[in-house]
């Protein structure tokens, strides 16, 4: 949000502990685009790619995992209707303070470059209205992983400039609606291959319109297979023609955003069962090297959009415990102010 004021999200005191060594008795709290003062905003995304209720399978992804995810991802497309009951009632436990991280496809069933012109107003404009009446901080991602989705063919309404001018659009017509309670995330894939494409660089919207830069990306447990590593190659793939990894781009490009890990997690092949632990036990030293990372969101699902790889925390015993070690650490006691 680029122009906010704090929520009204309460949650219960902690005492927290900063990545960098914070003085004793220092409580972390975010401030009003969410940004923790110390520490590291902990999320998830659980019940991917099944017909379970997001809400109940995040509850359960939180026992699981032995801590409250305090962002809850959601995804949500088109002309949908959300925040929904069930995701406002999520972020009304004050036993569970949480957080919305909602992702939304504005262009669905038009393209970017309509909502640019505004033919998607009227769908924009609803959104504002629910929002406002709703009337917290949330997250909100427009078009995740837009590499993805790009046809660089010009005059296909689906170029990265396109996305840019959509992006643009969308949010500042949220603003001229009033909407002061959302904080802006562009998140990407980072994959390497599309940050070699000449047209990546235009899918950046702006500074003005972006709050936090988001990177979505997942590393294998399985030595040999694809992207095979550990939390550190999720953030430095580097791009095949040369260049800095995603890591190194956000912080030197825009060095002045906070960077969120909106989907990360380790991954097997289903039937081929590995131990994750090398993955979790590589996340703290890597935020205690990274001081721009302010929130990590672990995207869990037995099987992927491809239908064959498991990012499961508890595909493996040896695995579990090792994710709820990562849990507990108290870089994650952060208080939503």
């Amino acid at each position: 949000m680029t122009a906010v004021f704090a929520g009204t999200a309460t949650a219960a005191v902690v005492a927290p502990v900063a990545a960098q060594a914070a003085p004793a008795k220092t409580q972390c709290v975010t401030d009003a685009n969410l940004v923790p003062s110390c520490g590291v905003l902990w999320g998830g995304a659980a019940g991917g790619f099944t017909s379970k209720p997001r809400d109940l399978e995040h509850k359960n992804w939180e026992k699981l995992s032995g801590r409250t995810a305090t962002i809850f991802h959601t995804y949500h497309k088109g002309d949908e209707a959300f925040p929904t009951k069930a995701e406002i009632a999520m972020t009304q436990d004050p036993a569970n303070p949480r957080v919305l991280l909602l992702n939304w496809k504005v262009a669905y069933g038009s393209s970017w470059a309509k909502v640019a012109k505004g033919e998607q107003d009227k769908r924009i404009d609803a959104f504002a209205k629910r929002i406002k009446a709703y009337d917290k901080q949330v997250f909100l991602v427009l078009n995740h992983e837009p590499e993805n989705d790009v046809k660089p063919k010009k005059g296909s309404g689906w170029e990265a400039k396109d996305f840019a001018a959509m992006y643009r659009h969308t949010i500042q017509r949220l603003e001229a609606q009033g909407v002061d309670n959302v904080v802006n995330v562009m998140a990407y894939m980072g994959n390497e291959k599309w940050m070699a494409q000449s047209w990546w660089k235009d899918l950046y919207p702006g500074d003005d319109v972006v709050d936090w830069i988001g990177l979505d990306s997942y590393v294998s447990v399985e030595k040999g297979y694809y992207h095979y590593g550990t939390f550190a190659d999720l953030l430095d793939r580097k791009p095949k023609n040369g260049g800095p990894g995603f890591y190194e781009w956000a912080t030197t490009k825009h060095k002045n955003k906070p960077l969120m890990i909106a989907e990360w997690g380790g991954y097997h092949r289903i039937g081929k069962k590995t131990d994750k632990s090398a993955v979790y036990n590589s996340v703290l030293p890597e935020l205690k090297k990274r001081p721009a990372i302010k929130a990590i969101v672990h995207f869990d699902t037995k099987a992927d959009d491809q239908g064959n790889r498991d990012i499961s925390i508890n595909s493996t015993p040896a695995s579990l415990a090792s994710f709820r070690k990562l849990a507990a650490n108290p870089i994650f006691n952060v208080k939503l102010a």
